[in-house]
């Protein structure tokens, strides 16, 4: 094998180790619950009393409905809902508009 044929065939391999390395899923341990950031019907599962799961907010960032989002992105996320105007790691009680 030529120099030229070993550097192409190592180069093409580190590339498709770095292509399969950033496209992996997101770890469930990567992920935490954010409250009052999802949409109306957007929302995964759980939404506090009237509602039975996933897509079942009755309204946009609803402060018993929670995303998962990645870990330590929650309270960075706007909540018009919410007592501090960001997303919150636990269900709450939405203010007064």
């Amino acid at each position: 094998m030529s120099i030229k044929t070993t550097t192409a065939t190592t180069l093409a391999l580190a590339l498709g180790t770095a292509v399969s390395l950033t496209s992996l899923p997101a770890t469930a341990a990567d992920m935490e619950k954010c409250f009052g950031v999802s949409l109306k019907g957007q929302n995964d599962c759980k939404a506090g009393p009237g509602t039975t799961c996933a897509g079942t907010a009755k309204k946009d960032h609803q402060g018993n409905a929670f995303k998962m989002v990645p870990a330590g992105t929650c309270t960075e996320m706007e909540s018009t809902t919410s007592p501090t105007g960001m997303g919150q790691l636990e269900a709450f009680e939405e203010k007064m508009s």
